[in-house]
């Protein structure tokens, strides 16, 4: 089907879990390929590693079940993040201190611009934060994923610090898998990001907004015009990385924003998701993100940019 609609030249939009997607109130004119591929494989085992291929379509939080049941460290603190193993590469999936890109070896793809099927070792894969090659690029199709996982009883240092203190741990110190898995797993119920039908405050695409990265100078200007210290962590080259939710939380758009019965709010569990509450479309969620992100920039002069990819519509 990919290779037909390269031929025909027909847009082309590829889902799996759908997740991580807002798709316009116009849907999308074109043909869609839904990925249903399965499947996890050892295919090389080491006293002190082994890589692990995940088909595509593989929900992600199942491998992630298994790897913790196996007893193979790297991905635990991954747990409870929706959709399929396939996108997690696309995203750069990250949370709670850990992120795919540091366990994934290589990623299998059709090349649809030469017609034939590639291994992607994680140099070549241009990962960098909730960015890679594969994001906004139609060239690549994940088919599978190889991971290099740790054989051990115990997490990789746990680096968090609300996760740290949850699990009444210093950061650094490791934790039993299950233990991982299940305080993540706790720690994003509470904040609505476990999906539940009954519970609107997860009727999201999670995190709507990625946390800015900024060079030295503009980080500088935001502790300047905040007249406060905001929470930020700092990276390679003097940049910082800053908190979208605490921005959006001091520009005036507190959790449950704009309040009252609405069709679309922040939910009230997590400044970062935004949430469909029952009616609300395509066009009203990205209203309401605008106006977050131009309140943003208008208040501390910085912008914020949108994690879901985004179909058939802009921000």
């Amino acid at each position: 089907m990919t290779r037909t609609a390269g031929r025909t030249g027909d847009p082309l939009l590829l889902l799996a879990g759908g997740s991580n997607v807002v798709i316009g109130d116009d849907g999308f004119t074109g043909t869609a390929i839904l990925v249903r591929s399965r499947g996890v494989e050892v295919i090389s085992r080491r006293p002190d590693q082994l890589i692990v291929r995940v088909q595509a379509g593989h929900p992600w939080d199942g491998f992630v079940a298994e790897t913790v049941a196996a007893g193979w460290a790297g991905v635990e603190c991954l747990s409870g993040i929706p959709g399929s193993t396939g996108a997690t590469p696309i995203q750069n999936v990250g949370a709670y201190g850990q992120d795919v890109a540091e366990t994934i070896s290589s990623v299998t793809v059709y090349d649809r611009s030469e017609g034939v099927v590639r291994d992607m070792p994680a140099a070549d894969c241009g990962f960098g934060y909730r960015a890679s090659i594969f994001k906004h690029n139609d060239r690549y199709v994940v088919l599978s994923v190889d991971f290099r996982l740790r054989p051990a009883a115990e997490s990789g240092p746990v680096r968090y610090a609300e996760l740290a203190r949850t699990l009444g741990v210093s950061q650094g110190d490791r934790v039993p898998l299950t233990a991982a898995r299940e305080t993540v797993l706790s720690l994003r119920a509470g904040k609505g990001m476990v999906l539940d039908a009954e519970d609107r405050d997860t009727w999201s695409v999670g995190s709507f907004f990625t946390n800015p990265v900024l060079d030295a100078a503009a980080w500088a200007k935001l502790r300047e015009v905040s007249a406060t210290e905001p929470p930020g962590w700092p990276g390679e080259g003097g940049r910082v990385k800053v908190s979208a939710a605490w921005l959006i939380d001091r520009a005036g758009f507190g959790k449950g924003y704009p309040g009252g019965d609405v069709p679309v709010s922040i939910s009230t569990k997590h400044t970062l998701a935004l949430t469909n509450r029952g009616s609300g479309s395509a066009a009203q969620l990205l209203g309401l993100a605008r106006e977050i992100r131009d309140g943003v920039r208008d208040r501390f002069g910085v912008v914020l940019h949108p994690e879901p990819v985004l179909v058939g519509c802009t921000l």
